[in-house]
């Protein structure tokens, strides 16, 4: 893995604001993690899929930069996840990969794992503008 590029460049306001922390990135990979906290949690007292959702997107379209470069931008056009299971306490990290880098768009795998448990996979569709 290359150098991670400053925090500045990897991470928005909105992803300061849910508590992602990039781990590793480079040559199309990628690794974020997400601590739980009070305000992630749903009605059920589990971390809401919606946070977790947040996390695979941010790291897949990370996975996204370190294929292309920091000095294009990629976004979504399309995601799915499976939830597996729930997560009540800890943190939970993503690791996500380009499986196909092409001209104009990206094809991006993600797994959600707690430990060595997986909680959500995912895969998603970029756009390179």
């Amino acid at each position: 893995m290359s150098e991670m590029p400053g925090r500045d460049r990897m991470i928005s306001a909105f992803s300061e604001t849910i508590g992602l922390e990039p781990v590793r990135l480079g040559d199309g990979e990628a690794e974020v993690s997400l601590k739980m906290a009070e305000h992630l949690r749903n009605r059920g007292n589990v971390m809401h899929g919606g946070a977790i959702f947040s996390l695979m997107d941010v790291t897949m379209g990370l996975a996204c930069s370190s294929a292309h470069g920091f000095d294009r931008q990629s976004v979504t056009l399309e995601c799915k996840i499976n939830y597996i299971r729930a997560v009540a306490e800890g943190e939970v990290r993503c690791v996500a990969k380009v499986l196909h880098a092409g001209r104009r768009t990206l094809v991006v795998e993600a797994d959600v794992l707690q430990g060595d448990k997986l909680v959500a996979k995912g895969q998603g569709t970029f756009a390179q503008l």
